[in-house]
């Protein structure tokens, strides 16, 4: 099931207003895996709903959009309120076979891929959520269809739509 969201002017202001509440992409985590040390960029974590998938040092879910697969940056300007480029080094790609890295051009900032296809987090996810899995919008005239990255390379089925999230990038924004 894919959903189609266009961006008002009202979700701009409400992710303007939760942009606080996001997390960074940084390895930044309050517990260092049992190894000891700093958590790595990027873990593997069961997600419900749509099985092993990446996830960040926050255990925020990551995606990737089908329009660059190629490994062409397209989410840039607007795209990037809502969608935060995982940002790492070639140390952190080593994290998880397929990962690597690559140069956006806007910002010059190491992008962390998956496969060849640049990773980003969703501002609307907490820890464990894959609001943004399936999800398709437009930014400046271009339309992504965005998936969670699984260690399958797959494509994730959506998650089921729980009746206590209330609201949601595709469920009310």
């Amino acid at each position: 099931m894919k959903t189609t969201i266009l961006l008002l002017g009202a979700t701009v202001a409400a992710v303007g207003t939760l942009a606080a509440c996001g997390g960074s992409n940084s390895s930044n985590s309050s517990s260092p895996p049992a190894g000891g040390g700093a958590a790595a960029a990027v873990s593997v974590k069961d997600v419900s709903g749509v099985g092993q998938t990446l996830v960040d040092a926050s255990g925020k879910t990551l995606y990737f959009a089908e329009q660059e697969a190629g490994g062409t940056i397209k989410c840039t300007a607007g795209c990037l309120d809502i969608w935060v480029p995982a940002t790492g080094t070639a140390a952190d790609a080593k994290a998880v076979s397929g990962l690597g890295t690559m140069k956006r051009s806007d910002t010059g900032a190491d992008q962390l891929t998956f496969q060849g296809k640049p990773l980003y987090s969703f501002k609307l996810d907490n820890n464990g959520q894959a609001k943004g899995n399936n999800v398709s919008d437009s930014f400046s005239g271009m339309s992504f269809t965005w998936h969670a990255a699984t260690t399958s390379g797959a494509v994730a089925p959506s998650p089921a739509p729980s009746s206590s999230s209330g609201g949601g990038y595709g469920n009310g924004y």
